[in-house]
């Protein structure tokens, strides 16, 4: 029993510890309209205004929901399908980085535009389920910060 029990400890550090945060940036109507959402996987959810948040993303890839995505794309309605899993974030309140375009490569996801992730610095590149060190955000936009 002690061993079982080990390893699903082990299992459940795994889960709770591997790329199992999600973040998207909420465009549902209410309070929490236009600000980032942190999915733990604790269950625990957090809102934060890009304005007055620095997110700090580690681990990250980029996921999207091509289907979703390709839908849109094609004039159906705007719905939830991309995000970022992380191994982990750090939610900064001061102190801001002041990433730049000119340094830091800035990441984009518009569906009605490209249904895929495209980083900045390359034309026209799918760049769904790529992995980076980190990325950071600047108001409503994320850069990476580390390949």
């Amino acid at each position: 029993m002690g061993i079982l029990f080990g390893k699903m400890v082990s299992l459940l550090y795994l889960c709770v510890m591997g790329k199992s945060i999600k973040v998207r940036f909420n465009l549902g109507r209410g309070k929490n309209y236009m600000k980032w959402k942190i999915q733990y996987p604790t269950g625990v959810v957090e809102y934060h205004s890009p304005t007055d948040t620095q997110l700090v993303l580690k681990g990250c890839t980029l996921k999207n929901s091509r289907i979703t995505a390709d839908k849109i794309f094609n004039g159906q309605h705007k719905s939830v399908c991309a995000w970022v899993l992380c191994e982990d974030v750090e939610v900064k309140l001061s102190n801001f980085t002041p990433y730049d375009i000119g340094q830091n490569p800035r990441l984009k996801y518009n569906p009605k535009l490209k249904p895929y992730w495209v980083l900045e610095s390359l034309t026209d590149n799918n760049v769904d389920n790529t992995y980076f060190k980190e990325i950071g955000s600047v108001d409503y936009k994320l850069f990476v910060t580390k390949l």
